[in-house]
């Protein structure tokens, strides 16, 4: 006896384990099927961090796409052109800003110093700037550092402080002198220079002038005698320990000493 079609129709459609429609079936043990939005949803979050792409199987047709530098000398030249123009344009300003120094992060580099991307609230408060005014006269500020040390600090604002020193601030308005403007003299003779074409005694890069540097290893080890050591302290461990037990057992010999007191008191009453 064969069976109808409807029997055949309810039966698909009352299983289970029969996948729904716009799912992936795939081979499990007693649990329902897996949608497919579910399976791209989880593949699309388990790519993670700039990792290479699994299974990618594309015809992109690289060979077409493939970049070459056949330019290179005009792109050199056009560079040397440009930094040549960007000189012109700003001067007598230089080129680039004053960076802080800041040490390198991990422990593999924090040996090293380098420029880091601008001083912080705390650098410029110290040396007298004004948070505002900073990025107008070439100097970078990161709002987002913090001085972790002392040691950074001075060293910064000391930076700061000579680059002010050096700075030579032109008024706004041609012979309106304000208070942090530079006094007539220096801003004549700076323009007087420029005029020339020269640019004696004027920073075209404020890198060279304020370098950073690190120490060689040359300069870092140096020989020291054994007579030149200061003398160390006798018994140095055991007073240590001695004084460890003072202030462990301090208590408890005071209370010692009182109940002695006290009795030896009782005693004569």
């Amino acid at each position: 006896m064969g069976t109808s079609f409807s029997a055949v129709k309810e039966d698909l459609t009352s299983n289970p384990r029969r996948p729904p429609p716009g799912s992936i079936p795939i081979r499990h043990h007693g649990a329902l099927p897996i949608p497919a939005w579910k399976i791209q949803w989880s593949i699309r979050l388990a790519i993670k961090h700039n990792n290479q792409i699994q299974k990618n199987h594309f015809h992109k047709d690289w060979q077409r796409r493939v970049r070459v530098h056949f330019d290179q000398p005009g792109r050199k030249h056009r560079r040397r052109e440009a930094r040549i123009a960007k000189a012109a344009a700003v001067a007598p300003r230089p080129v680039d800003k004053l960076r802080p120094v800041v040490r390198c992060p991990t422990v593999k580099y924090n040996r090293r110093v380098r420029a880091g991307r601008g001083f912080t609230i705390a650098e410029l408060k110290e040396a007298g700037i004004p948070k505002k005014l900073a990025p107008t006269v070439g100097i970078s500020v990161d709002h987002r550092r913090t001085n972790y040390s002392k040691e950074s600090l001075v060293a910064n604002v000391a930076r700061l402080q000579d680059y002010k020193a050096r700075l030579i601030l032109f008024p706004r308005k041609s012979g309106q002198f304000k208070k942090l403007d530079s006094s007539a003299e220096e801003v004549k003779a700076v323009k007087a220079t420029v005029a020339e074409g020269k640019r004696d005694g004027i920073a075209t890069r404020v890198e060279a002038t304020f370098p950073i540097t690190n120490t060689t290893a040359a300069e870092a080890v140096t020989e020291v005698k054994r007579d030149s050591l200061p003398k160390g302290e006798e018994a140095a461990y055991r007073r240590l320990r001695d004084a460890r037990a003072e202030a462990r057992y301090k208590g408890m010999r005071e209370k010692r000493a009182k109940t002695k007191a006290d009795d030896e008191a009782a005693a004569k009453k």
